[in-house]
């Protein structure tokens, strides 16, 4: 009895809030407006990818009552979102969006409003629709090739880790060449605030070429978009958002990256700059030999006319983030810094890129030290708590807590010294003796191998080999692809040869032997043939991992 009035109340709950939200749509006859709407497996699909079902003080139904009654209005949502699509309208319900300041960083000032993030919390069903938006849209970037090659923001199969590889190593192979180098970091001052809609339409349509009712759309998205700020249990008044795009949404990321799609165009004309971007994270570097310090003037024309385009675009550069790293031998150094004028301020003895710490010479000691003493800092804490765990729950959390940090762009640890990677393993070591609660004398090698772990240069040298298999079969960024030169033998003699891979030639076993583009052919072309021939990236890790163990423990 109890169970069927609960799931009468839950039917008379849904039809009180589903007519609630049609009074807010104000979109009348929506059969009609729709004339070949989608399945709605199509629409469940997307909105099974709304993978955080966070709360919104907006939702008329709990995101968790939308999730378990989806399958009964699904149709309804389905409608609603076709309506949308067809129409070219966004329901003004969906453009109101609740604040939350997020704190940047724990050790940053409360009292100062730059210290914190604005977090937009949209309606859960207004994700769904921007979902399926962003698909579409995704998908026409991709097959037109609108995408900047070297934009690694919010895109699949880029990262962090991809980023800074290929910037890791054109610097190693620069060096290694006899070269200098110079690294700027540049930051936006609060990108996704002050995004002009005016503008992000105009490139909407001129550089993406969306036009009718898709650009339609977009401008009813952008459009009487309003917000209101919530601390607390305090919330304020609600006001009207004239610029930018909101953080938190699934749209907000992608047209940050169709706004900036101009820049790509100012900085691939100056040759001899290189450039990355991660989001409004930008990178040049410039690489030269040491009698054409000359070259650095093209440095400041690059910048000034970066400046001038964010003026234009009302873009600001954050000059206190402004980081520049001079990698050259010691005795050049100062003459590279007086050959910067103005910039030399800048400079600093090492510098933090996207969560790795880059130093002069590239050895990645600086960022070695500060992993080992943040992972032994996390350990003890583990510690304390290890008695009132099960060893499951204390995998679970040494693995979110240190095995998270050493495998985060270990790719690039492919330069780092023999000496840092034993740091790097005692850490680990000290991790599986905490778990299978051993002793500090006890032998190491007999408890990875009853974890199934494997050591630490093995999990370098996996991550790499699962680049390698992604860049050859298409599934990796193409600035990581262009890294490899696949072997095209005189003669074809085996059928192994069509999978091997050139093997660049170094000069220096600390910079260019170090290099992605050096290591990556030597570990690939060491793997079994039958191991190069999978044929999915499932199975390569599987068989990879058996492989890399056998290597590691017999």
């Amino acid at each position: 009895i109890l169970l069927s009035l609960a799931s009468s109340l839950k039917k008379t709950l849904l039809v009180i809030n589903l007519r609630q939200w049609w009074l807010l749509f104000q979109l009348e006859s929506i059969s009609h407006i729709c004339p070949s709407p989608a399945p709605v497996e199509c629409v469940h699909r997307h909105f099974l990818c709304v993978q955080k079902t966070s709360a919104c003080p907006l939702d008329i139904l709990p995101s968790s009552l939308f999730k378990s009654a989806f399958q009964s209005i699904g149709p309804s949502v389905l409608s609603i979102i076709n309506a949308s699509l067809v129409s070219g309208q966004v329901p003004t319900y969906f453009k109101d969006a609740v604040i939350h300041p997020l704190l940047k960083k724990p050790s940053l000032d409360p009292s100062l409003h730059s210290s914190f993030r604005p977090i937009s919390k949209l309606p859960f069903i207004s994700k769904i629709l921007e979902k399926v938006v962003a698909k579409q849209l995704t998908a026409a970037l991709d097959d037109h090739y609108i995408y900047d090659s070297f934009q690694s923001g919010f895109r699949r199969a880029h990262s962090t880790e991809t980023a800074l590889l290929r910037v890791s190593n054109d610097l190693l192979t620069h060096s290694d060449a006899g070269h200098c180098s110079v690294l700027v970091l540049l930051d936006l001052t609060a990108a996704f605030d002050t995004v002009d809609h005016h503008l992000l339409l105009e490139r909407l349509r001129d550089w993406v070429g969306l036009s009718g009712t898709a650009l339609e759309w977009f401008s009813s998205y952008l459009s009487e978009r309003s917000f209101s700020v919530a601390v607390s249990k305090f919330r304020s008044s609600t006001t009207s958002l004239t610029h930018g795009v909101p953080q938190g949404s699934v749209l907000g990321p992608l047209l940050i990256l169709l706004y900036l799609l101009p820049l790509q165009h100012i900085l691939s004309s100056f040759k001899g700059i290189s450039y990355h971007l991660y989001a409004d994270d930008i990178q040049l570097y410039i690489s030269f030999k040491p009698h054409e310090m000359s070259k650095l003037q093209l440095l400041h024309t690059c910048l000034d006319s970066i400046k001038t385009w964010m003026a234009g675009s009302f873009l600001q550069l954050n000059e206190d983030k402004t980081e520049i790293l001079i990698c050259a031998p010691d005795k050049l150094v100062p003459k590279v810094r007086d050959s910067l004028g103005q910039l030399a301020s800048h400079t600093k003895p090492s510098v933090r890129n996207l969560g790795v710490t880059f130093d002069p010479a590239l050895t990645l000691d600086s960022h070695v030290s500060s992993l080992v003493r943040s992972s032994f800092f996390h350990l003890r804490n583990i510690a304390k708590l290890s008695p009132i765990l099960s060893c499951s729950e204390l995998e679970t959390v040494l693995h979110t807590f240190i095995s998270s940090r050493l495998d985060y762009c270990n790719s690039l640890f492919t330069c780092l010294s023999r000496t840092s990677l034993n740091r790097l393993q005692v850490v680990q070591n000290a991790c599986a003796r905490l778990l299978t609660k051993s002793s500090k004398h006890t032998h190491i090698t007999p408890l990875l191998l009853q974890l199934h772990w494997l050591p630490v240069n093995f999990r370098v040298h996996f991550k790499i080999l699962v680049l390698v298999y992604k860049a050859l079969h298409g599934q990796a960024p193409s600035y990581i692809g262009d890294l490899r030169s696949p072997y095209t033998p005189s003669r074809s003699l085996r059928s192994s040869d069509q999978i091997l891979l050139v093997v660049q030639r170094t000069r220096l076993k600390t910079k260019g032997d170090g290099s992605f583009a050096a290591v990556a052919p030597r570990l690939w072309n060491s793997l079994p043939l039958s191991l190069r021939s999978v044929d999915s990236v499932v199975s390569f890790k599987k068989q990879l991992k058996t492989h890399l163990f056998k290597l590691a423990f017999v």
